[in-house]
């Protein structure tokens, strides 16, 4: 077997409380998305997120699989080589939800990738990623905040009590975890490092790694995406108004077109050209804030539940102005309320990078070298 001839990807609930950036107060268990190389038993990538796993936290754990990670690891402030980078041939997945969606059936297609889903109640198919979910779980036992695999031998241990890191910590940690300690360990299946067995196993391809065609466009073929026809008075979407004057030749026309969105920032949309371009298109009324899907959720329904049969834009915006104001304005926070500000803010950070980019493309009116976006499915 050669590598990235098959990769295993899985979800865990980390057996550890982070704490929030601003208060040190114990937040939740993050969850931990993992991808293992099977020939080398490398891990290929992974993230971490607030969030219950989701489609588009599979496409952010691909994404840190394909695309080499020199400059992420600069960021992550590690000193250290991870080698990994590429498109796999084969991804293998069990049969949840999130593994299952069209916006990955779509992208692992567009990128010649073949998805292939373990036969229902035979867990050891997927025997290599569960080892290694309890390999990392294992080194995050000895964390202050643990959980423990173990609630009897937990005692009268309080993990929230005990809870130190923050989410930015903690991901740094397993970046460590992953690059200074499990890389470089003998591996007791293969008798050699993983690191080792990766150089091994890219001899063995024949060839060099496979990597996108168009990284700039990668991701993009992985968010979700709805079909809409482009009305005359704009795109509609959630229940809100998005324009561009690039979508003026297909108002009013019968055919649909994909929109694809980040659910981490729904302020901007990507339309799909019908000559494979993509276009960023903005709110219909600019003087919007960025909202994540989450916060539009949310408002709906809480319209809803106070009897609203129609929500309309200006509903949802005001109902999501005020409860953010109640966030913010609280005096003593609890613990929902400052798990919520953190998913928010974190959320609203990872797309900052659209300001930028899509200004300075949108003075050379081409919209085809944008960056890869960082997303997130909110449940």
């Amino acid at each position: 077997m050669h590598a990235l001839e098959v990769v295993q990807i899985d979800h865990t609930l980390v057996d550890l409380f982070v704490v929030d950036a601003v208060n040190r107060q114990p937040l939740q268990r993050p969850w931990l998305t993992l991808a293992i190389d099977v020939a080398s038993r490398m891990v290929v990538g992974f993230y971490l997120s607030l969030e219950h796993p989701s489609s588009t936290s599979v496409a952010l754990a691909i994404r840190h699989m394909v695309l080499p990670k020199a400059s992420w690891l600069v960021e992550q402030n590690v000193v250290g080589d991870w080698p990994v980078y590429g498109l796999p041939t084969a991804i293998h997945l069990d049969n949840a939800r999130e593994f299952r969606g069209k916006a990955l059936a779509w992208g692992t297609a567009e990128h010649g990738i073949k998805l292939i889903h373990r036969p229902v109640a035979r867990p050891h198919y997927g025997g290599h990623i569960e080892r290694l979910i309890g390999t990392m779980m294992g080194a995050v036992h000895f964390l202050p905040g643990s959980t423990s695999s173990d609630i009897s031998a937990r005692g009268d241990y309080d993990p929230q009590k005990h809870a130190v890191m923050t989410f930015d910590e903690l991901e740094r940690w397993l970046t460590l975890e992953i690059v200074g300690r499990y890389h470089a360990d003998v591996h007791r299946a293969l008798k050699i490092p993983p690191r080792l067995a990766w150089e091994d196993a890219v001899l063995s391809r024949g060839g060099p790694l496979r990597l996108p065609y168009d990284e700039h466009r990668f991701v993009l073929d992985f968010l979700p995406f709805e079909e809409r026809v482009i009305r005359r008075d704009g795109l509609h979407l959630f229940g809100l108004k998005y324009w561009d004057d690039v979508l003026s030749p297909w108002t009013g026309a019968p055919d649909k077109m994909r929109v694809r969105y980040d659910p981490r920032d729904i302020s901007c949309v990507f339309v799909d050209g019908p000559n494979g371009e993509n276009w960023p298109v903005r709110f219909a009324d600019l003087s919007q804030p960025r909202i994540t899907l989450g916060e539009h959720r949310q408002a709906v329904a809480a319209l809803r539940a106070r009897g609203f049969q129609s929500v309309d834009e200006h509903l949802i915006f005001e109902t999501i102005e005020a409860q953010r104001q109640l966030v913010e304005g609280a005096s003593r926070q609890t613990r929902s309320i400052r798990r919520g500000a953190e998913r928010r803010s974190r959320a609203l950070a990872a797309t900052d990078w659209n300001e930028a980019e899509l200004t300075d493309d949108a003075d050379d009116e081409d919209f085809s070298d944008l960056a890869p976006l960082s997303v997130e499915e909110w449940s």
